[in-house]
C-alpha cells in the first residue's frame, strides 16, 4: 500500500511531467469506476499537485484568456478546481500517450498537443477514490513530513485519547494523528527503537517533549563549554534522540523521499535502492506476526505483552519464499534448481518403492479372481455387477456348505430309488 512518502513522490512526478504542459476539454471517467464524475471542462488549463501524509491534491487552473465571459457561457470552467485522491492499495499516476493508456486507467486528463499525451490515475484493485472540489479530510492529522510541528503537538496533546491504548504498532496505523504512516514505516521505525511491537503506545510517547529539543535548539555566537560540559550535552543528546519515537516518525520518511535511483517511476520502476534501504520489513531472519486488525508486523526480538494470544508467526518456508521473490542473483536460482531436483528425485525413489507390493496385490487379486469364476462355472452362476462389493470369505463358506448339502440329498434320493 502506497504510504506517505509514495503519496509525495506522486506529487512530484505529476509537477515534473505536467510542467509547461497544457491540457483540455473534459475528464473521463472509465465505465468501471464508482468515483464520482469530475464535472470540469475548459479548454486550456495547467495541472499542479501537492500532498499532504496519504493524499494528494491536483489543482486544475484555466488559463485565463480574453474570452472569459463566452467560455462561462459556453459551460467551460473558469475556477480552479482540486480533486483530492486517496491511493487506495495500489493507485499511482501514468503519463503516456493516448495509444499507450494503461489497462486500468481510471481518471484521464488529456494535453492539448499532438500527438495527444494523457495523465492517467491507475488504480488496479480499485481500492482508491478521489473527491471533485475536495479538501483535505479533517479527521486525519497533520502531515508527518511537512508538518512536523503540528504532528507533533497534535499526539502529545491527545496522549489521554483512548487510540493510545492500544499497542504502539496498531496507534501508528491511526492517521488522525500518525497521518502518512502505514506498515512498512511503522516497522523499521520500532526497529531502529528496538522497541517492541506490542506495548503500550502511552507508555512509549508520555515521555516524550511536546516540543523537539534537537529543532529548536540554536548554539549562541561565541559561547565558550568546557569539556566535560559539552559531553555530558552531547551524551544526553544522543539518549533524546535514539529514544524520539516521534522525530523518527518525521525523519525516516523523508529518507525514502531522498533515496537515490529513479525514484517514483511506474513506467520505469526501479526499486532496487528502496529494497537495499529496508532493515526490518520483509528481511530476513525477521519475524512477523498479524496485529489485532489483521495488518502483518514485522519485527525482531520479543513482540511484547499486548501480542495477541492466538497470533501465529507464518512459517519459515513462506518467509523464504517470499524473500526469494525479492531476490534475482544467480546463486538463489541454482541452490532452488538442485533442491528442486533432489526433491523430485526422492519421490520417484518412494514411488517405485510403493509401486511393487501393488503390482503383487494385483496379482493376488487376478489369481483370486479367476478362481473364483473358475468355481461359478462348475456350480452356479453368480452376476456380480460393477460397483457391488466383492464376496467376502464368510460368504464363500456359506457357498461351498450349501453344495455339499446339495450333493448330499441327490445322494439320498438314488438310495430310495434303488431300494425300491
Amino acid at each position: 500500500m502506497p504510504e506517505g512518502p509514495e503519496l509525495h513522490l506522486a506529487s512530484r512526478f505529476v509537477n515534473r511531467m505536467c510542467d509547461g504542459v497544457v491540457f483540455t476539454g473534459p475528464v473521463i471517467k472509465s465505465e468501471v469506476s464508482k468515483s464520482p464524475d469530475v464535472a470540469f471542462t475548459c479548454d486550456a488549463y495547467r495541472i499542479m499537485a501537492t500532498s499532504r501524509g496519504k493524499e494528494v491534491k491536483l489543482t486544475l487552473t484555466p488559463m485565463k484568456s480574453d474570452d472569459n465571459k463566452q467560455r462561462v457561457k459556453g459551460g467551460q470552467a473558469d475556477q480552479p478546481m482540486d480533486i483530492v485522491f486517496r491511493f487506495g492499495m495500489s493507485g499511482f499516476f501514468r503519463f503516456t500517450t493516448e495509444d499507450e493508456l494503461p489497462k486500468h486507467s481510471h481518471l484521464r486528463f488529456f494535453s492539448n498537443e499532438k500527438p495527444c499525451r494523457v495523465l492517467s490515475f491507475v488504480d488496479a484493485r480499485r481500492f482508491g477514490s478521489w473527491q471533485p472540489n475536495g479538501t483535505w479530510q479533517p479527521d486525519r492529522g497533520p502531515c508527518i513530513m511537512f508538518e512536523y510541528k503540528s504532528f507533533r503537538e497534535n499526539v502529545m496533546s491527545n496522549l489521554s485519547d483512548r487510540a493510545f491504548d492500544r499497542p504502539i504498532c496498531e496507534a501508528l496505523l491511526n492517521q488522525k494523528y500518525f497521518n502518512g504512516i502505514g506498515n512498512y514505516l511503522r516497522a523499521e521505525i520500532l526497529f531502529r527503537l528496538n522497541i517492541p511491537p506490542f506495548v503500550q503506545a502511552r507508555t512509549v510517547l508520555e515521555g516524550l517533549e511536546t516540543e523537539d529539543l534537537r529543532e529548536s535548539e540554536k548554539p549562541v555566537k561565541g559561547e565558550i563549554r568546557d569539556a566535560k560540559t559539552l559531553n555530558t550535552t552531547v551524551k544526553k543528546k544522543v539518549k533524546v534522540e535514539t529514544a524520539d519515537l516521534l522525530r523518527l516518525c518525521h525523519t525516516v520518511p523523508l529518507e525514502v523521499v531522498n533515496l537515490g535511483g529513479k525514484g517514483y517511476d511506474p513506467e520505469k520502476a526501479d526499486y532496487s535502492a528502496f529494497e537495499a534501504w529496508l532493515q526490518c520489513y520483509y528481511v530476513d531472519g525477521m519475524k512477523s506476526i498479524r496485529d489485532h486488525n489483521g495488518r502483518t508486523m514485522w519485527f525482531k526480538g520479543d513482540p511484547g505483552p499486548m501480542a495477541p494470544k492466538d497470533a501465529k508467526s507464518p512459517k519459515a518456508k513462506k518467509r523464504s519464499k517470499k524473500s526469494d521473490d525479492h531476490d534475482y542473483t544467480g546463486k538463489k536460482k541454482v541452490a532452488k534448481g538442485r533442491s528442486e531436483s533432489k526433491i523430485k528425485e526422492n519421490v520417484v525413489k518412494q514411488e517405485t518403492g510403493t509401486k511393487k507390493p501393488k503390482k503383487e496385490k494385483d496379482g493376488f487379486q487376478k489369481e483370486t479372481g479367476s478362481r473364483r469364476r473358475k468355481s461359478e462355472r462348475d456350480g452356479k452362476e453368480v452376476n456380480t455387477p460393477q460397483g457391488k462389493k466383492k464376496p467376502t470369505a464368510r460368504s464363500r463358506k456359506g457357498s461351498i456348505a450349501e453344495g455339499a448339502a446339495g450333493q448330499q440329498r441327490r445322494s439320498e434320493r438314488v438310495t430310495r430309488q434303488s431300494s425300491k
